[in-house]
């Protein structure tokens, strides 16, 4: 079949329109990191009939794919039109198009979540401390909890010493009951500097009573400070909210402008084929298999905020998130909201019959076609870990040259 192109000056302003639109680069991650459109998603070509109706979920929603001259147009167009997918388009002259038009390309995975990331630390001051400083509170047995917010396997994997792991959104939910006395000092950390910067700033929101850090860098600065890790921990955080932590929750949300919908408000959403709809329970793994709402897909709250360009490609959707205490659905959509989506949360739901059994996982692409991030196993070179660090910092500038972004920070 012959794809109709579109020119990239087409697709920014359907970007900064905010209209409907899936800009789907085909390559391989590792290739897709080396650079893309702020906004573009990446899917590669050959794992199109895994991932396109789970990312995809309205069969008419408008799809530009482009790859960087390697010829996967033709063959992705195809396959998404063997799935159902009616309104597909190419991105005229690829890549380079794209490039030779003066717009921004940016490397690395999930770049705009780490982007925006930035722009909170800068716009909101969000406070963190360095490695070494860390390191002489804990050796100094000071009163501190160090919290860190990866996901659980990361963790294990490697760890600040005496850390706990609360897993992103669970933080509002968990602190009180870590850190219950409000002259503990609580330190967010992950591998780099999105997760600490948002966990962190997450709790400083929510109006906890403690002093709160980021620890700056994260798992990486720890290392590059010289200071020793911890692997195979498995302490978990459990459910003890601080005074006021729901109200407060829901007050980030309103003020970022999240709605709250009853649970026929949220058939009437459903209802609207004319928009995309993205379902998420942004509790942990463990509750979504005890019982969930059908039809939510399940996305753990922290990850969905870093990880969104993954979970959502459909920019300028909608998204409706889940959680049967409210805390986690609450804090995950004022971050979303901040970044430009149109975002509600569902009350209730929980008093009907609910689905049980573990999460749908999508099959993992082949470790040969993977993004290696300079934050994950124990065995990164040094200079890659600054050179990541770098290019974090120059990020917020980035987005001031790309100009197309619409996140807006409460």
């Amino acid at each position: 079949m012959t794809t109709p192109a579109v020119t990239p000056s087409q697709v920014r302003s359907a970007l900064l329109l905010r209209d409907e639109i899936a800009l789907l680069d085909l390559r391989h991650e590792a290739a897709y990191a080396t650079g893309h459109p702020l906004f573009a998603a990446n899917m590669a070509a050959d794992r199109i009939e895994l991932e396109a109706e789970v990312r995809l979920p309205r069969k008419n929603v408008p799809i530009v794919i482009y790859d960087a001259g390697e010829g996967l147009v033709s063959l992705a167009a195809d396959r998404l039109a063997a799935l159902g997918y009616t309104d597909i388009r190419q991105l005229g002259g690829g890549l380079r198009a794209w490039q030779m038009a003066g717009y921004e390309l940016f490397r690395d995975v999930n770049s705009y979540a780490k982007a925006f990331g930035e722009l909170v630390e800068q716009r909101k001051h969000t406070p963190s401390l360095p490695a070494d400083e860390v390191a002489a509170l804990i050796a100094g047995d000071a009163n501190i909890a160090i919290l860190d917010v990866r996901r659980f396997d990361e963790y294990a994997t490697m760890n600040i010493p005496g850390s706990i792991s609360v897993p992103g959104a669970e933080l509002v939910l968990r602190a009180g009951g870590i850190a219950p006395d409000p002259e503990t000092t609580i330190i967010v950390n992950c591998a780099g500097r999105t997760r600490s910067i948002i966990g962190a700033q997450s709790l400083v929101n929510a109006g906890v009573a403690n002093r709160v850090l980021a620890l700056r860098n994260g798992t990486i600065g720890w290392t590059l400070a010289n200071q020793r890790l911890e692997h195979g921990a498995e302490r978990r955080g459990g459910i003890g909210l601080f005074e006021g932590a729901q109200t407060n929750a829901r007050d980030v949300a309103y003020r970022a402008g999240v709605r709250h919908l009853g649970t026929e408000d949220a058939i009437a959403l459903q209802a609207q084929a004319h928009r995309t709809l993205y379902r998420f329970d942004v509790r942990s793994a463990d509750d979504y298999a005890a019982g969930h709402i059908p039809g939510f897909r399940h996305y753990p709250g922290g990850q969905l905020v870093q990880e969104i360009d993954m979970a959502a490609p459909v920019r300028g959707g909608r998204i409706l998130l889940t959680d049967d205490r409210g805390v986690r659905a609450d804090m995950t959509a004022s971050w979303l909201a901040q970044m430009g989506w149109d975002t509600c949360v569902l009350d209730g739901g929980y008093d009907r019959a609910l689905e049980v059994g573990p999460p749908d996982v999508l099959p993992k692409p082949d470790p040969s076609h993977r993004y290696r991030r300079p934050y994950e196993g124990t065995d990164v070179d040094t200079d890659a870990m600054q050179a990541y660090l770098d290019w974090e910092y120059g990020l917020v500038e980035q987005l001031r040259r790309d100009a197309s972004h619409g996140f807006s920070v409460i």
